[in-house]
């Protein structure tokens, strides 16, 4: 789809309501610590039988950062003491060794992530170091998907070697927005000849995928501003692109107070610059995959969408489904058939667990039958834009109608706007719904209401 109908701003406000992205069903806030250490160990037993060998997913969080990026919302820190960056990678072996020693040996990593942080904060030597002891403990497919968060400033060309080398093929980088007032207003200077030097290093290097995120909402950005830099990244023409809609929470992340609420955008002309950055990017050839993500039609996204492999995990949106993903280092969320569970999001937490020997999880989660009912449903709808009733009443042994009864009465004002269409008991989201996914998907999660009532934790939807 290289065209979007057009956008009417009326309905942008009016779905533009607090709710959940869906990286998860359940969603991280009902995560409890009933589920610790223990269950989720005996979790790796039980999945980890001669007989499964199912794909793997890797997920590794680097949390260090060399400057503090007042919009972050990531679990990072900021050091300059590179002595405190080696013990964290010392620690972090030993949990590839405790997990590694418990995954059945022939089941493949068809994917591998490091996330931050930022990863290149890493010197070349702690890189190539690190990303081969993974190697050593993992089996790693022919075909792995390989991707690195990357910061363009302060990066050389023998980073990207070093990732190149240890089996990266895909590259992830913030770029926010060219804009010099707004970079100053959020701490992240970063002019774009420094970004486009590392997009043609990583050409050259034949790396296979380059990622550009934007964020929209940030202070001081405006409809023409946030277009020119949208102009330049289409010159600059990222395979994918993210485009992050900026949530101001500085009573859950203190640093964000750093931002002066007079200085951000209004709710409307967020929803401008949103509808500009749509159009524009689908005008210039990329599909909208969803959510804040596009990519060029020959991407391997856009063609897990069509082909129904796409899947939504902590990291996003992902091109295999069923992968049990096992994340390493602190805060990392796994995620297998049955299960969440999270790793000590502090350092003195992380390491206290795996120098003892245990896992370092904190918290976690046991899907029950709802749950996995549900997540399905959610997970269609997210990645597919659809949902087949029978092939759900199949898999689950359900009437769709009367499981979901509640849920289809408050399907009805999508359809009415056109948003969405039920034709022979199967569900397709239209173009426009797709920028209301999330508020689509909100009718199927049977916990909203209540965490709603509790506190504030969730992102506007648009």
């Amino acid at each position: 789809m290289n065209s979007f109908p057009h956008i009417d701003l009326s309905l942008l406000k009016r779905y533009n309501q607090p709710g959940p992205r869906y990286t998860s069903y359940p969603t991280a806030p009902l995560f409890t610590k009933d589920f610790g250490p223990k269950e989720f160990e005996a979790e790796i037993r039980r999945t980890n039988s001669p007989e499964n060998t199912r794909d793997i997913s890797l997920y590794f969080h680097i949390p260090f950062c060399d400057t503090l990026c007042y919009f972050c919302g990531c679990t990072m820190m900021v050091t300059h003491e590179r002595p405190k960056i080696a013990e964290y990678l010392r620690v972090l072996k030993k949990e590839i060794e405790k997990i590694a020693a418990q995954v059945n040996p022939h089941r493949k990593a068809s994917q591998l992530h490091w996330g931050g942080g930022t990863p290149t904060y890493l010197n070349p030597d702690e890189i190539l170091d690190f990303g081969f002891s993974i190697q050593k403990k993992f089996l790693y497919d022919s075909k792995i998907e390989a991707s690195c968060e990357i910061d363009p400033r302060g990066l050389t060309r023998e980073h990207l070697q070093a990732l190149k080398d240890v089996g990266f093929n895909r590259l992830s980088m913030g770029v926010q927005d060219f804009n010099e007032t707004v970079q100053k207003a959020v701490n992240r200077i970063q002019p774009e000849s420094i970004t486009r030097q590392v997009v043609d290093w990583s050409r050259e290097l034949d790396f296979k995928s380059i990622n550009l995120d934007l964020i929209y909402g940030l202070p001081f950005q405006t409809l023409s501003g946030f277009e020119k830099t949208i102009d330049q990244i289409i010159k600059i023409s990222p395979d994918r692109l993210a485009v992050f809609n900026y949530a101001h929470v500085p009573w859950l992340k203190k640093h964000m107070s750093l931002i002066q609420e007079k200085d951000l955008p209004s709710p409307d002309q967020k929803l401008e610059i949103l509808k500009m950055t749509i159009e524009k990017l689908c005008a210039a050839g990329y599909e909208y995959i969803g959510m804040d993500h596009f990519a060029k039609p020959e991407d391997e996204l856009a063609i897990a969408q069509k082909n129904k492999t796409l899947y939504r995990n902590f990291q996003g949106y992902s091109t295999k489904a069923g992968s049990d993903v096992y994340a390493l280092g602190m805060s990392g969320i796994s995620q297998f058939q049955e299960i969440y569970a999270q790793n000590a999001k502090t350092l003195p937490d992380y390491y206290r667990a795996i120098e003892a020997g245990h896992l370092a999880t904190q918290v976690g989660y046991r899907l029950n039958r709802d749950d996995q009912i549900r997540r399905k449903v959610i997970t269609q709808l997210m990645c597919h834009f659809e949902l087949e009733e029978s092939l759900l009443e199949e898999e689950f042994k359900i009437v769709f109608e009367e499981y979901f009864a509640d849920s289809l009465k408050k399907l009805e004002g999508f359809i009415q706007e056109g948003l969405l269409v039920r034709e022979n008991r199967r569900w397709k989201v239209k173009d426009l719904g797709k920028l209301f996914i999330r508020n689509i998907a909100m009718v199927f999660d049977a916990y909203l209401e209540t965490m709603k009532k509790e506190k504030p934790v969730f992102s506007k939807t648009v």
